[in-house]
C-alpha cells in the first residue's frame, strides 16, 4: 500500500514539474514575442490590413544632340477592380466592357474573382480613364501611370529601341541604358478591414515614384532624318532589299546618324513593317519576323566589305614599308595565286600603274600583291593591331564579331582574297571604326551614342567616357592614307562622291553575296571630309540593288548628297574647290 502511495506521489510530482516547465516556456515565449518581437508582428498585422498598388515612374527621356526629345512619356491609366468593394458587379462589367472595348466575359471573370485586386487593362488613354473615374463605381480603381512615346515615329527605330508593357527596355538604347532610364516605381497604400474593405477614414498614403534619368546622345535627329530620306530614296530607285547608312565623327567616335531602312514604328513595334500575311503563322514564326525587323544591321549583322577593305590593306602595307606611292605594278585583268586565277574588276586590265593609280582604279591585282608582300603573319598582326578581331564596344546590344579565317588556315589564296575584301565578313560599325583610326592619325576610337546622364531637372549626373587606343598606325602613314583616298575621289573610282568646296576622301566597293551564282550584290561607299582633317565619316551600304550595282555609281552619290547638306549643317568650313572632270573608268 505504501509503495502505491509513494508511486502516485512521484507521478503527481513529475506531472507538476512538466506543467511548470511548459507554463514557464509559454510565459517566456510570450515575454519574447511581446517584449522583443512586438514591432515585427505589428508590421505583419499591418500588412494583413494594407493593400498596395504600384505607380509607374516616369521613364527618363532620350534627348538628341540638337536638344530634341526622341523618347518621352504619355500619361495613361491602369484600370483595376477590388472584389470585396464592388457593389453592383453587372454595372461594373457593362461600363468597363464598353469603355475598354473588351468582351464582357473576360471582364466578368476578373470582376468575380475573389482576390485583393485584379488588373483589368493597362496603358488606357487618359481620356478613357477619366471617363471611367467619373462613373464613381465602387470597387473600380483608375491609377495614372506612363507609357513610352516616340515623337518621331520610325526615326532611328533600330537605334532607340522600345519598351515593353512593364516599361522596361527591350532593344536598342532603351535596354542598353535601362538602369538609368527606368526610375523607381511608387506605391499607393490603402487600409482595409478584416473583410478586405477599404477604410475610408484611413484614406490613402503614397510613396511617390522617382523619375528616371535622361540620356543625352550624339545622334542628331536632323541628320538622321536626312540620311533616312536618302536611304529610302535609293532603296526605292534601285528596288534594293535594304539600305544602311552610318555617319560618325572619326575623331572621337560619336555617331551622328545610324539608318537601317526599312525602319519600324516605335509606337507600334509589334506590327510588322512590311505587308506580310501572318494568318497562317505560328507564334514562333511571327516572333522570328519581329526579331528580324528589330535587328540593327549596322552592328548585329556582318557582310563582305569588298573594296572598302582595301583601306586596311593599304594602311598595313604602308605602315610595314612593303609598298610606297611610287611602286610600279602591272595589271593584265587578273593575277594568278597558286592554282587560282583571280580577276580584277576591269577584265581588260589597267596596264602599268603605280600604287596611287592602283588605288584610284581599285585594282585587285595591286592589292593582292601588297597582301602577299605582307604575308600571313604580318597581315594577321595588323588585323589585331587595328582592332579588327575584337568588338568595337559600341553602346548598343548584340554587336557581332568579325568572321575571319583562322591564322593557321589562311593560305596564299585566302590571303589574296582578304586583301581586296572578300572571303570574310565584318560589321559596318567595325569597318567604319577601323577606318576612322586609320585616317585620324592612328587613334582607335570607341563608337558610341550616349554622351551624358542627366536628371529630370537638368542636373548632370554623369559624363560618359570611352576608351581610346593610340598608336594604331603612325601619323605619317595616316596622312598618306588620307592623301590616297582623296585622290580616289578627285581622280578615280570615287568621283561621284565629290562635293564642291570640300576635299573628300573615300573608297568604293562592290561585293557579291553567297552563293555567287545568285548574282546578288552589295554596293557600298565609305567617305570622309575634309580629307586633310576628317570631321565626318559616312558609310552607305545598299543590299541587292537591281540594275546597275557598282558602288561608285549607286552608293557614292548617296554620301555625296548627304555630305553636301551635313557639312554646312555641322559648320565645317569649306577647304577650297578641287577640279573633278575625270572620265568614269572604274566603278568598283
Amino acid at each position: 500500500m505504501k509503495k502505491n502511495q509513494t508511486f502516485h506521489k512521484k507521478k503527481i510530482f513529475v506531472i507538476f514539474i512538466c506543467c511548470t516547465m511548459v507554463l514557464t516556456g509559454l510565459i517566456g515565449r510570450l515575454v519574447w514575442l511581446m517584449g522583443f518581437r512586438s514591432d515585427y508582428y505589428y508590421e505583419k498585422a499591418e500588412d494583413l490590413h494594407e493593400r498596395e498598388r504600384d505607380i509607374k515612374a516616369a521613364r527618363g527621356e532620350i534627348i538628341d544632340a540638337a536638344g530634341n526629345v526622341l523618347a518621352s512619356n504619355k500619361t495613361v491609366c491602369t484600370i483595376s477592380v477590388i472584389h470585396s468593394q464592388i457593389q453592383d458587379s453587372q454595372k461594373v462589367i457593362s461600363v468597363l466592357a464598353e469603355e475598354l472595348d473588351m468582351e464582357e466575359d473576360k471582364i466578368r471573370e476578373r470582376v468575380e474573382k475573389v482576390s485583393s485586386i485584379e488588373r483589368i487593362k493597362t496603358n488606357v488613354d487618359k481620356e478613357t480613364g477619366d471617363r471611367i473615374r467619373s462613373y464613381e463605381l465602387a470597387g473600380v480603381k483608375v491609377d495614372e501611370d506612363y507609357k513610352r512615346y516616340y515623337p518621331y515615329g520610325s526615326l532611328a527605330s533600330k537605334v532607340l529601341g522600345f519598351t515593353g508593357g512593364d516599361n522596361q527596355g527591350i532593344v536598342g538604347l532603351e535596354v542598353q541604358y535601362d538602369s538609368y532610364l527606368q526610375g523607381t516605381p511608387g506605391k499607393i497604400l490603402t487600409k482595409t478591414d478584416a473583410r478586405g474593405v477599404e477604410l475610408d477614414e484611413e484614406g490613402e498614403s503614397r510613396i511617390e515614384p522617382q523619375a528616371g534619368y535622361n540620356l543625352l546622345i550624339s545622334l542628331d535627329s536632323n541628320i538622321q532624318a536626312y540620311a533616312q530620306q536618302a536611304a529610302l530614296k535609293v532603296m526605292e530607285e534601285k528596288q534594293a532589299e535594304r539600305v544602311s547608312i552610318l555617319l560618325m565623327n572619326p575623331q572621337n567616335g560619336e555617331i551622328y546618324a545610324m539608318v537601317n531602312v526599312p525602319e519600324f514604328d516605335l509606337n507600334d513595334p509589334f506590327t510588322l513593317n512590311e505587308d506580310v500575311d501572318t494568318s497562317g503563322m505560328t507564334v514562333e514564326e511571327k516572333q522570328d519576323l519581329l526579331n528580324q525587323m528589330w535587328r540593327n544591321p549596322c552592328l548585329n549583322d556582318t557582310y563582305e566589305p569588298g573594296s572598302t577593305f582595301k583601306i586596311i590593306t593599304m594602311s598595313a602595307g604602308l605602315e610595314e614599308g612593303v609598298v610606297s606611292l611610287d611602286d610600279q605594278f602591272y595589271c593584265r585583268g587578273y593575277t594568278v595565286v597558286e592554282d587560282r586565277r583571280i580577276h580584277c574588276s576591269n577584265r581588260n586590265g589597267h596596264g602599268a600603274e603605280n600604287f596611287l593609280e592602283g588605288a584610284e582604279n581599285s585594282c585587285n591585282p595591286v592589292f593582292i600583291d601588297v597582301g602577299l608582300r605582307l604575308g600571313v603573319d604580318r597581315f594577321y598582326q595588323y588585323f589585331q593591331q587595328f582592332g579588327l578581331l575584337n568588338l568595337t564596344g559600341i553602346d548598343l546590344p548584340g554587336e557581332a564579331g568579325t568572321i575571319m579565317h583562322q591564322k593557321e588556315d589562311m593560305g596564299q589564296v585566302e590571303l589574296a582574297t582578304v586583301s581586296f575584301g572578300q572571303s570574310f565578313q565584318i560589321t559596318p560599325i567595325q569597318l567604319a571604326t577601323t577606318v576612322s583610326s586609320l585616317i585620324n592619325g592612328g587613334h582607335r576610337v570607341t563608337p558610341h551614342l550616349a554622351k551624358a546622364i542627366q536628371s529630370a531637372d537638368g542636373e548632370y549626373i554623369k559624363e560618359l567616357e570611352y576608351e581610346t587606343q593610340d598608336g594604331i598606325i603612325s601619323q605619317e602613314t595616316s596622312a598618306t592614307v588620307r592623301y590616297i583616298l582623296e585622290h580616289v575621289v578627285s581622280e578615280g573610282s570615287g568621283k561621284n562622291a565629290y562635293v564642291e568646296g570640300y576635299t573628300v576622301g573615300g573608297k568604293t566597293a562592290t561585293s557579291q553575296t553567297l552563293p555567287r551564282s545568285a548574282n546578288r550584290y552589295i554596293s557600298s561607299f565609305l567617305g570622309f571630309a575634309p580629307a586633310e582633317d576628317p570631321q565626318i565619316l559616312g558609310l552607305c551600304i545598299i543590299y541587292d540593288p537591281k540594275g546597275v550595282y557598282y558602288g561608285g555609281t549607286v552608293a557614292a552619290p548617296v554620301i555625296q548628297d548627304i555630305f553636301e547638306n551635313v557639312l554646312s549643317y555641322l559648320d565645317i568650313p569649306k577647304t577650297g574647290t578641287v577640279e573633278n572632270d575625270q572620265e568614269d573608268t572604274n566603278n568598283s
